[in-house]
């Protein structure tokens, strides 16, 4: 399989999956070309062109041609300086190393994770949140997360990658796609009683189990095990944690459990005041499960060899 149609099958996947549904992503790719043929030629010099066939700009090919053949790929939900010399290492010791992924995201596609936050906004409205408040709590948490990444050296792992020249990519919000989507199905057809169904459902699958193992499974954050579980709502995408107000929009909007990969202290304490339960599944697992079924995707009709690193463990469904 060619590099570019690794990229390509990846993104399909995440727009199939994407929890707003797949015309509304189309829908607003649409709406993206229009406004960029307003654009001046100065703005479109600069304008990031793979955002017109791609929704997701934390996700890119950040060093390699697309016409690259993959035999064999290096996969890690993180991968930075050390784990592009791993795979120059590996191929010293005879292992074949094609390409590299990563789950989150680096170079350009780091620096415009904000750019997908606005997702959230949509996708709390499905679950009853008025468009209006989500997009108006989302504005000036989108605009804190652009000012904290503004400083980072972003490049430094495909700067790497193209001194050695080792093709690199990330999917980011494709695999969060994945696993958002997974889960919200299995929990809406499984209507778990308690939070401990909840616990036992996801402790069945394959990439929970692992992390349980790891002291890094699922866990109740907020609640009790005997608490019900009520109408859930699985909080996976969106490039990071969206803003702390939103939780009484939450609560009033009928959800009673959140189930996220994690929370911070300042999120935590917020969803506490409104009543809501939340059990955090485990943030490397998620991005584990995210990370398999995208590649069960990829891969249904080619063969290519999987090397695990930086906290991925492949569990094939194919």
């Amino acid at each position: 399989m060619k590099l570019l149609d690794f990229y390509k099958k990846a993104i399909n996947l995440g727009i199939e999956n994407d929890p707003r549904g797949k015309d509304f992503v189309l829908e607003e790719l649409l709406m993206r070309k229009r406004d960029y043929e307003k654009l001046n030629s100065r703005e479109k010099t600069f304008f990031d062109i793979e955002r017109l066939e791609n929704p997701y700009p934390d996700s890119r090919i950040l060093h390699g041609d697309g016409g690259h053949e993959i035999k064999s790929i290096l996969v890690g939900v993180d991968i930075d300086v050390a784990e592009i010399l791993l795979a120059e290492t590996l191929k010293n010791k005879h292992i074949s190393v094609d390409a590299i992924l990563s789950h989150h995201p680096g170079g350009r596609a780091y620096a415009s994770l904000y750019s997908v936050m606005h997702m959230q906004a949509d996708i709390l409205h499905k679950f009853g949140v008025p468009i209006n408040i989500a997009e108006g709590l989302m504005e000036n948490r989108t605009k804190e997360v652009e000012r904290r990444l503004s400083p980072i050296n972003h490049t430094r792992a495909s700067d790497a990658a193209r001194l050695l020249d080792v093709p690199l990519l990330c999917l980011h919000t494709p695999s969060d796609n994945m696993v958002a989507t997974y889960l919200q199905r299995l929990f809406d057809e499984k209507k778990p009683y308690t939070l401990d169904d909840i616990l036992e459902a996801l402790i069945a699958i394959d990439e929970y189990s692992e992390g349980e193992r790891n002291g890094a499974g699922p866990k109740i954050l907020i609640g009790n095990k005997n608490r019900k579980a009520g109408k859930i709502f699985v909080d996976m995408t969106g490039g990071t944690e969206g803003s702390k107000e939103i939780f009484n929009n939450i609560s009033l909007s009928g959800i009673n459990t959140v189930i996220a990969m994690h929370l911070s202290e300042e999120h935590r304490t917020e969803a506490e005041k409104n009543h809501l339960n939340v059990i955090i599944a485990g943030h490397i697992a998620s991005d584990n499960l995210g990370l398999n079924l995208l590649l069960d995707g990829i891969l249904k009709e080619e063969h290519i060899k999987i090397y695990e690193c930086s906290g991925f463990r492949r569990f094939a469904r194919i």
